[in-house]
């Protein structure tokens, strides 16, 4: 008895809260309300936990692009009369100009872009014919078209302001290829090269980077539409019509794939990460020649103190080098999503947008700052040059004895390794060895006829001027790289 009065009141307690469920739950909105397989509506929280409008919205011109392209091939097959096909065009168009002029209204069920769009035709054009232009097409392959179309569209965008940033490098690149500095390894002092071969290093990744992502867009530009739920399109809908509508390059080969595949935008987040990881990088290396003050940052890019006075801070170069970070982090949670995903369409899908446009808004930002900062930058000449230490020549003393006294290179680092040794025990500089100390390591540290020993101790710049391979750092092959960097952008626009 015990039992079944606890039961008894537990189904009361259930009915209960499903009736309070029931009478506060949220509107599914015009699409998707009781009376269909649904005979209620939702609990708010599940509302607002599974919409997506807040942040999908920013698709409406590749939504409403999408659903125009789809009217057009939907008449095509008489699924929409020629006046009907026009009509929701109209329709459509006239949504467009309510987004670009930010007087589109979201109501309670617009769950996401989608859905808002068609609901809005239908208030403008009428369910019995904006009701007709969802045929055959599900919000999966909807989503997968807007998606791509989005996503393409500011791909194309990066690639213009990387070919800038390139641009900028380059050009000051060869504005300052007379500038010698020091070449670091392990942040130890490594050999003299020129400022301008250092700002190459950093722009060559940048490079690569831009030549990933054009090699990326044509496989992102590929048409899901006409895909439907999983299975494909009823009614032999021309999807090769549908890619060439929206300039897609082609179709997707498989509709079940095509709506579950976000390939294109984990490779995008992998390549934001790598790009990043770049940019971080040369933060890095500018954030060390701010420190050292061979370089000026720009005011318009360097922040204060709240306390010192005197304080200058590379802020910008801080967030460049931080934002690598949350880079990597983005690209591993959208595969981590991935991994264990069934066929087909899943919401857990739904993830992925907040990633890729943060990581697109992140580049844009990035691009513009390093641009900026690039754009602004002072080297200080004479500490860039008072960075150069005669340590840094004993590989030229080295290869001297290659080139002049035919000494294997084997054993020619280890007499010049001897003579930074004896440098070390007696306080002095290398370029400071007298004849007679050099002698004393090894007899043929001498002149070898116009060329004088000392002068390899000392002179910098022929140092430099040696390097004469491709890649190197004389003065013609580094402006032949700038030149390289400038001829890449250009193809990149």
């Amino acid at each position: 008895t015990h039992l079944s009065t606890t039961f008894q009141k537990k189904q009361k307690n259930t009915s209960h809260t499903t009736h309070h469920i029931n009478e506060m739950s949220g509107a599914r909105g015009g699409l998707f309300g009781a009376g269909g397989r649904f005979s209620g509506g939702t609990d708010p929280i599940m509302e607002k936990f599974n919409e997506s409008i807040h942040f999908d919205k920013r698709m409406w011109h590749e939504d409403i692009t999408g659903s125009i392209a789809y009217a057009k091939a939907n008449a095509k097959i008489g699924i929409l009369t020629d006046h009907e096909r026009d009509v929701i065009i109209n329709g459509l168009n006239e949504i467009s100009q309510e987004w670009a002029n930010d007087q589109f209204e979201l109501k309670p069920g617009d769950e996401d872009i989608h859905t808002a769009n068609e609901r809005r035709l239908t208030e403008l054009v009428g369910k019995e014919i904006g009701g007709k232009l969802h045929t055959g097409r599900s919000r999966n392959d909807q989503v997968a078209t807007d998606t791509r179309l989005w996503t393409v569209k500011e791909e194309v965008k990066i690639l213009e302001n990387l070919a800038e940033l390139l641009n900028i490098g380059a050009n000051f690149a060869k504005e300052h290829v007379d500038i010698l500095c020091a070449g670091y390894t392990h942040l130890q002092p490594a050999q003299p090269i020129r400022f301008s071969h250092w700002i190459l290093s950093h722009l060559t990744p940048i490079m690569r980077d831009a030549e990933r992502l054009k090699q990326m867009i044509p496989r992102a530009n590929q048409c899901p539409l006409g895909s439907g739920a999983l299975a494909g399109n009823a009614f032999n809908v021309d999807r090769d019509y549908l890619a060439q509508e929206l300039k897609f390059d082609g179709v997707t080969l498989n509709s079940l794939d095509a709506v579950c595949d976000r390939d294109f935008i984990v490779e995008f987040l992998n390549w934001h990460a790598l790009f990043l990881t770049h940019v971080s990088q040369f933060a890095e290396d500018l954030i060390i020649l701010n420190l050292q003050k061979t370089v000026i940052i720009a005011d318009a890019y360097a922040t204060g103190s709240s306390l010192m006075p005197q304080k200058k801070n590379p802020d910008a170069l801080e967030l460049l080098r931080g934002k690598a970070g949350v880079a990597l982090g983005r690209s591993v949670s959208l595969t981590c999503t991935l991994k264990g995903l069934p066929r087909a369409y899943n919401k857990d899908l739904q993830e992925d947008k907040p990633l890729l446009f943060a990581a697109v808004d992140t580049v844009h930002d990035c691009v513009a700052i390093l641009s900026g900062v690039l754009a602004t930058l002072t080297p200080v000449e004479a500490k860039l040059v008072g960075t150069l230490q005669p340590e840094m020549l004993a590989t030229d003393l080295a290869e001297y004895l290659v080139l002049h006294k035919q000494v294997p290179f084997r054993e020619t680092h280890h007499i010049s390794g001897a003579c930074v040794r004896l440098c070390e025990d007696n306080s002095i500089q290398l370029n400071q060895l007298s004849m007679e100390q050099l002698q004393s390591i090894d007899e043929r540290l001498c002149d070898e006829g116009d060329v004088k020993i000392m002068d390899v101790l000392t002179d910098y710049s022929k140092s430099v001027e040696r390097k004469q391979s491709i890649g190197g750092t004389s003065r013609e092959r580094v402006l032949e790289c700038a030149e390289t960097c400038l001829e890449f952008a250009k193809g990149l626009v």
